[in-house]
């Protein structure tokens, strides 16, 4: 099947078949204790009573493919409840009790799918992590399609692409497709679905992005600042037919809101006096220009300025421009104490190679 990488290249075809040599695939992978899963399963879930029931069946099903596929490795289930108010909570615990694999987080309120996800990865035990969304959209059967390349091709991030994607194409499809090319272009990240939670992660990288607002679906612009190697493949896409979709148009601020987070931290983080500084010159350079053109119109050409809107204008500039610089250098001194507090290097070291 093709899938496209964040270059926007086509990659080769690729045969995922059940003779796959499982050994190559794994070992690059540390040895876990056989009481700990290799793949960890994460669900967020909120008000999904009619769904979550088959969701956990078909999710049992894929982890059980997958763990034949891995050569019989546990797998495990981690439900997030999001502060659920219908039955959600009392049928996952009917699960729970006939279920060994199945761990159920349940939030004191509804934080959020972000924060639901977070959650999940924290009490996640596995070096594999698979998102999906209860909502019975995902196909939880893709997941072994997707973790063969991620193991095959050493990347750290497989994203789904709901390619023939079953929603409304007015309220869902096209706000979507236009929110994942602005994504893409402010990122640097070109993904066709920013918004399909089906992805595989590996755990290391998965626990590494810190999650606020609505940052899930920025997973992989925010893991890419450390070099994680990605690519997305297309995965299948079903009608909900139970429940209602708690997505709305209302999202869209949201999103655009922490795009900006997105795009401040992927850039400036550990130089913000570039950013605000480059603005800052940009803004004191006009101003100068003004206050220059003021100054030779006042005392050589002898005009009045005192009413022109250019004297106004050109001050204005000049204490915005200074005031973004301060603004700057204020940021490099947070900046620098976050890092140096913490110890915390300005790089990720993905493996150190030494002669045997």
């Amino acid at each position: 099947m093709n899938f496209v990488t964040t270059e926007g290249r086509s990659a080769p075809q690729h045969n995922y078949s059940s003779s796959s040599p499982v050994s190559s695939l794994t070992q690059q992978l540390p040895a876990v204790p056989s009481d700990q899963p290799l793949v960890s399963f994460i669900v967020p879930v909120y008000n999904e009573a009619d769904n979550v029931d088959a969701m956990v069946g078909e999710i049992m099903a894929a982890g059980v493919d997958v763990s034949n596929f891995l050569g019989d490795a546990a797998f495990e289930l981690v439900v997030v409840d999001d502060g659920s108010t219908d039955e959600t909570v009392a049928h996952l615990n009917m699960l729970v009790e006939r279920l060994p694999n199945l761990s159920v987080v349940c939030l004191k309120r509804n934080y959020g799918q972000t924060a639901a996800t977070a959650a999940g990865f924290a009490q996640a035990r596995g070096q594999i992590f698979v998102t999906l969304d209860g909502d019975l959209q995902n196909d939880p059967a893709d997941a072994r399609r997707l973790i063969e390349l991620l193991l095959r091709d050493d990347l750290d991030i497989v994203c789904g692409w709901r390619k023939n994607r079953q929603d409304k194409a007015m309220t869902r499809v096209l706000p979507s497709k236009i929110a994942n090319w602005i994504i893409g272009k402010s990122t640097g990240v070109q993904l066709h679905d920013y918004g399909c939670s089906l992805k595989v992660y590996r755990a290391e990288v998965a626990k590494s992005v810190p999650l606020y607002g609505e940052m899930h679906r920025f997973i992989p612009a925010l893991a890419s600042q450390d070099g994680a190697r990605i690519c997305e493949v297309p995965v299948n896409h079903r009608p909900r037919t139970r429940g209602v979709s708690k997505y709305n148009l209302s999202r869209t601020f949201k999103v655009i809101l922490d795009l900006m987070t997105v795009v401040f931290f992927k850039r400036f983080v550990t130089r913000p006096l570039h950013m605000f500084g480059r603005l800052g010159m940009i803004l004191m350079g006009l101003g100068l220009l003004g206050a220059v053109y003021l100054t030779v119109d006042k005392f050589i050409l002898g005009h009045n300025i005192g009413g022109r809107p250019l004297l106004m204008f050109s001050a204005l500039m000049i204490l915005s421009g200074v005031q973004l610089i301060s603004t700057g250098l204020l940021a490099e001194v947070s900046v620098r104490t976050y890092f140096e507090s913490q110890q915390k290097p300005i790089y990720s070291i993905r493996r150190v190679l030494r002669p045997q």
